[in-house]
């Protein structure tokens, strides 16, 4: 996952520019990087590893030397970016927020088509950002090129695309991720999280929607294409992606997991002493529960922040677990001798949560119970990379159905374990409990989620759950 933040002013935009940016670190965890163009209308750009440390403390000393009325900004997970690009439509600045399914196959095309050199990312694969450029550059005009890309690509791209004293600024053509315009005296600013726009002094002016494509200048914003008819919101943007004081097509993510953590509460009748949230992304959804159950909301873990806030995760699996461990600090009060129900947004390989029951345990819990704020992943992302995992297998809900299948596991097998209440499925989270050692387990239903929410089940994207997407499916 990424984030973006773009500013088009009439005065220096440096401090919005900079802090907006910031505002997306839960997004990202390997790089980030600013652009904002000179007199000259040439963007110049500074790209930091922020892989252990936050994104202020490498771009303070940038600032001094950063003086522009419009830049971009972004917090990646992988590729340096934004791209200073030099083509036949002049000087320009690139970033994306993503992830294209066929990227090798674009580079291959472009390649035999003659383009001569691609850089490789930090991941050793192609740089997204650069093919995206590359397939700009092809076309009469930008415009035309990022329409190009919407049309291209399969999986999800949202784009800046920051030139003089202008941004172009393209949503993914289902509206997998947000774009948000916000405005204030004297500037235009986008953005992936509307929170960043409140402490800066901007209100919300425009949502774009899925494939929209809108100019911002300095003093007013210009629709070039419209936005299409069909949407597909990613809707772990409410479970977890998100942060809570942003909105969404309007929609508090603070809110929705309270309305989800109520209904968690309302389909279950398990005793205990108090209810807890595995900080940060699960605290919202258990004081939803929490208020709902009438019972007592306590924290039976505080996360250290000073030196270990959530977006600095290594990538090395065993130093995440540790670093997982460091983070969250016990309340042993809260937790010896007591009925404690947790919970969390999801489960996706359990280890780290296998580890910590088995903690708890130790430290004198009487029970354990957990509730997922999600249905049980089954699938992985292929637009947002939500799991690290690099195979399905890794899910603790596939683990759980190769133990119980003796035979092949075909799609039409692993569908059964995604109906509610199925005896597969029931199996496959009782297999799930035993492993994590819980005293039990339960998760949310896919449509009780989509009811918290409170958009169309037609309008959400679910295929992490359910396996079915009918735009997957066109886009093959």
């Amino acid at each position: 996952m990424s984030g973006f933040f773009g500013v088009v002013s009439q005065h220096d935009c440096i401090c919005d520019l900079f802090y907006g940016t910031d505002y997306h670190s839960h997004l990202g965890t390997r790089r980030g990087g600013l652009a904002v163009v000179n007199m000259n209308g040439f963007p110049v750009t500074r790209i930091h590893d922020i892989s252990n440390v936050p994104f202020r403390s490498k771009f303070d000393s940038d600032l001094e030397n950063l003086h522009g009325r419009s830049g971009i900004g972004v917090i990646s997970d992988l590729e340096d970016q934004p791209l200073a690009i030099t083509s036949r439509h002049g000087h320009y600045a690139l970033a994306t927020v993503g992830r294209l399914d066929n990227l090798n196959e674009l580079a291959a095309q472009l390649l035999a088509d003659g383009e001569t050199i691609f850089s490789a990312s930090m991941s050793g694969e192609f740089n997204p950002t650069e093919v995206v450029a590359a397939i700009i550059n092809r076309e009469p005009t930008l415009l035309d090129g990022l329409r190009r890309v919407q049309r291209d690509m399969r999986g999800s791209c949202s784009i800046l695309l920051l030139q003089e004293d202008r941004i172009l600024a393209a949503r993914d053509r289902y509206g997998r991720t947000p774009v948000i315009v916000g405005e204030k005296a004297g500037a235009y600013a986008v953005t992936m999280e509307s929170t960043a726009f409140p402490n800066l002094d901007y209100t919300v002016k425009h949502e774009l929607g899925p494939g929209e494509i809108v100019e911002i200048l300095p003093d007013r914003v210009v629709v070039k294409d419209a936005p299409r008819d069909k949407q597909r919101f990613c809707t772990f943007f409410w479970v977890y992606y998100g942060y809570p004081s942003s909105q969404y097509c309007g929609i508090s993510a603070e809110a929705a997991r309270n309305r989800n953590g109520a209904s968690l509460a309302e389909q279950d009748d398990t005793d205990c002493d108090s209810v807890s949230g595995l900080p940060d992304s699960g605290v919202a959804h258990a004081i939803g529960y929490s208020n709902a159950a009438r019972k007592p909301y306590m924290r039976a873990f505080v996360k250290y922040t000073p030196t270990w806030s959530r977006s600095f995760m290594p990538q090395n699996q065993s130093v995440r677990r540790l670093v997982a461990r460091m983070k969250l600090v016990p309340v042993l009060d809260q937790i010896q001798g007591q009925r404690l129900l947790f919970c969390d947004d999801s489960i996706v390989r359990g280890t780290q949560l296998g580890e910590t029951v088995q903690w708890l345990f130790e430290r004198g819990a009487k029970e354990v119970h957990m509730r997922s704020a999600c249905p049980p992943l089954l699938f992985g992302c292929r637009f947002l990379n939500f799991s690290r995992s690099r195979s399905e297998m890794d899910l603790a809900a596939r683990r759980a159905i190769r133990k119980l299948e003796k035979g092949e596991i075909t799609a039409e097998v692993i569908q059964r374990y995604t109906v509610a209440d199925s005896p597969e499925y029931n199996a496959m989270v009782e297999v799930i409990r035993e492993e994590l050692k819980l005293t039990s387990l339960k998760y949310q239903k896919l449509e009780a989620l989509i009811e918290a929410i409170g958009l169309p089940a037609d309008q959400v994207y679910t295929y992490c759950w359910t396996g079915r997407d009918v735009d997957i499916q066109a886009e093959k």
